[in-house]
């Protein structure tokens, strides 16, 4: 029999402990092996015990989470799903963990709800799944860490030069894919095309995230607003409980913000995205996908690449979780298979000069 996954939940509140271990405790290919009130706890627990997942809380006593964390990932880096509340802050918090190493994050569960306790249990339960086989690296300092600058290359000056008005760039990604994404727009130029993505995100973080964005990148990154123009040097994020797609009115490109149902259980779902490009955009497209469990846009992605689409995909070195780019791969969808350092350079060559069909390994 497969070993079942070791898990180690970590909060303050008893209450959260007690319904965490017994929501995972159900799943049976996983196992708590302990719960700790506290960092110090949890500290001996993770050497006694050796788990192969963390469940970390954010605000705790004596040690908070990121601090934790932190220190973890540089001494013994290994997965960690955090447990945030839904709050501006906890948003805050969430995505500094996540560039501290963290894997993937849930919001904190609910009690109210018969429903909505399934439901969280599956989506932690796919998270501690995603994050036992995800990669983990130590985060370099950051005085050490290279900081991606716009792409100032043959590749960017060939499509400053050859005119890009009615092009797009549309990205998808999953677990792993805040800092991805975050990787692919510090390298954007300023003059880019117009960027559409999909993150898997719950509402209260797609703001925070674009807002982190927008402070960090040459461009301008904000939340998808439903009916505002796709413009150059821009990219707009989906928020994160409505379906982000691209429209057309007249000769431009419009954002189109949808509450219809979840798509392969997501909402949004990469592919409704990817449909929408494969519609409207079509040749002028260059699809992306990033790092993500599952394989929600594999399907859309092949749809694009009928229309004439150019894609690309982060290769299985560079992701955190190899999902939806394989199934990409698999589908035949996908033109070039790069690292995750390379995608900004090619995607702004295929704008500006569509290479011949073939998949390609690059480095």
């Amino acid at each position: 029999m497969k070993q079942k996954i070791k898990v180690l939940v970590i909060d303050d509140s008893a209450l959260i402990r007690k319904m965490l271990t017994e929501l995972i405790g159900r799943q049976p290919d996983m196992e708590v092996v302990g719960a700790a009130a506290d960092p110090l706890i949890a500290r001996e627990m993770i050497r006694e015990r050796n788990p192969d997942v963390l469940t970390l809380d954010v605000e705790m006593p004596r040690m908070d989470g990121l601090d934790f964390l932190e220190r973890l990932m540089r001494l013994r880096p290994m997965p960690v799903v955090m447990v945030s509340t839904l709050t501006e802050q906890g948003s805050e918090f969430t995505l500094r963990a996540l560039e501290l190493g963290a894997v993937d994050f849930v919001s904190k569960p609910k009690f109210d709800v018969v429903a909505s306790i399934a439901e969280y249990a599956t989506e932690i339960a796919d998270k501690i799944r995603a994050a036992s086989v995800a990669r983990i690296r130590r985060p370099l300092p950051i005085a050490a860490a290279p900081r991606p600058r716009p792409v100032d290359t043959i590749a960017a000056m060939t499509a400053r030069r050859g005119g890009h008005a009615d092009k797009l760039i549309i990205i998808g990604a999953s677990t792993g894919g805040t800092e991805a994404i975050k990787d692919v727009l510090m390298q954007m130029p300023p003059d880019c095309p117009g960027i559409l993505i999909t993150q898997h995100m719950p509402k209260a973080f797609t703001k925070s995230f674009a807002a982190r964005l927008d402070g960090l990148c040459a461009i301008r990154v904000s939340e998808a607003v439903h009916g505002e123009p796709v413009l150059p040097g821009h990219a707009y994020i989906a928020p994160g409980d409505q379906h982000l797609g691209v429209g057309r009115v007249a000769s431009r490109y419009v954002v189109e913000l949808s509450d219809g149902p979840p798509v392969n259980r997501h909402r949004p779902s990469v592919e409704v995205l990817f449909e929408s490009a494969a519609r409207y955009v079509g040749v002028n497209a260059v699809g992306i996908m990033l790092t993500g469990m599952g394989k929600d846009g594999a399907t859309a992605m092949l749809e694009m690449k009928a229309a004439g689409a150019w894609n690309l995909a982060q290769d299985e070195e560079s992701c955190v979780v190899f999902g939806m780019p394989k199934e990409a791969i698999a589908t035949g969808a996908v033109d070039e298979v790069l690292p995750l350092r390379s995608i900004a350079e090619h995607a702004l060559r295929a704008v500006a000069r569509p290479a011949p069909r073939r998949v390609a390994h690059a480095g």
